[in-house]
């Protein structure tokens, strides 16, 4: 080690790979009395980084990243993007077409698919792509401005591209690591960026609450108005991410692919024509919480409170004979209208009642 002049393998990795310069490792990734989170050993973990850089290697053969949009083609484009952006807010488009999440927001045109928290049963394979029809054209500026230069510089073949779908990231935004659904879309996939440089990386995994990433295999740095495109290995062997720390201004990406023929679809639940019309189902009650529409009452507060068992004692009160009436009442309400109105003819008790009136009011 000594003879290549590196005195600790940490300081060889670290020129072997330049973008990890801010890296920290914890605390448990070198020897410190403490076991190694990835080996026991430093042979351990020279094959575990060889194992890395290998991977990374296959990854980084199945990228390949053109130029060719120049900062005027950005800016119109940018534009376009704005106008769907405000269509989407002023609920133009049809439901599918838009799915908005914090920091992130994704317009579908062409085709749709179920993902995530969407999905009925979790995990790969259960994506399903929306009827036809859910989801908005894609937009003829995504054809003129986009897919035309793209065919013209041999990046994709004519008619490849039946889904294009926007992201739209705010900062701190980002998106988990995933693969492309490999039974829904056809490879290569495309992408292109606008309004900002980014990065992708690949191999990362998520931790949450907080949000946490992992070191990448590999760190693809993402300019404004690059084209990036996915295949073999990248595409379908390893995980690709947009780590919230990468996005540090707004970015949108354009996303083209090709769905295959064969990609399953959600069933359509639409009646036919001789189906018998379904009975129409009750609308489900709505339940309010009280008192939520009543306006508040500054005076109600000083208004004596007539109970049911104040009119019980009034109605007895004209009934029964005198000698009859009920002379005691558990009626707070009751107890104090008596007391009130024996205080306007008997003077001399007044300081004894005005004391248990007060005991009463704040009780």
């Amino acid at each position: 080690m000594a003879a290549s002049g590196y005195t600790d393998l940490r300081e060889k990795l670290k020129s072997m790979t330049p973008h990890r310069d801010d890296y920290k490792p914890k605390v448990s990734d070198y020897s410190n009395g403490r076991k190694r989170k990835y080996h026991d050993s430093e042979e351990d973990y020279s094959d575990y980084e060889e194992q890395r850089e290998v991977e990374a290697q296959k990854v980084q053969d199945g990228i390949r990243q053109v130029n060719i949009f120049s900062s005027v083609d950005c800016a119109h484009i940018e534009a376009k993007i704005d106008d769907i952006v405000s269509k989407a807010e002023k609920g133009l488009y049809r439901e599918h077409t838009v799915d908005r999440a914090p920091l992130r927001n994704k317009y579908f045109f062409g085709e749709g698919y179920t993902y995530g928290a969407q999905l009925e049963k979790r995990g790969p394979g259960q994506e399903r792509l929306y009827s036809k029809g859910e989801v908005d054209d894609i937009p003829d500026w995504v054809h003129e401005l986009v897919i035309k230069k793209l065919v013209e510089n041999r990046v994709i073949p004519e008619g490849f591209v039946n889904s294009a779908v926007i992201n739209d990231y705010q900062p701190g935004g980002c998106i988990v690591s995933h693969v492309d659904p490999i039974h829904i879309f056809e490879r290569p996939i495309v992408s292109v960026s606008f309004f900002s440089d980014s990065a992708l990386c690949f191999g990362c995994k998520f931790q949450f609450k907080p949000i946490r990433v992992s070191e990448p295999v590999l760190f693809l740095p993402v300019r404004r108005g690059s084209v990036t495109v996915l295949s073999g290995y990248a595409a379908d062997e390893i995980t690709h991410c947009i780590r919230p720390q990468d996005i540090k201004e707004r970015r949108a990406v354009i996303i083209l692919r090709k769905t295959r023929s064969d990609a399953p679809r959600l069933e359509t639940k639409a009646l036919s024509a001789t189906d018998p019309p379904a009975a129409t189902p009750e609308r489900p009650r709505i339940l309010k919480p009280k008192r939520s529409h009543r306006k508040a009452d500054p005076d109600a507060a000083h208004r004596p409170r007539v109970l049911e068992m104040d009119k019980e004692e009034n109605r007895r009160a004209v009934i029964l004979p005198e000698h009859r009436r009920k002379r005691g009442s558990s009626s707070e309400n009751y107890w104090r209208r008596t007391h009130e109105a024996s205080d306007s003819y008997d003077d001399t008790d007044d300081n004894a009642n005005s004391a248990r009136k007060v005991k009463m009011r704040r009780h």
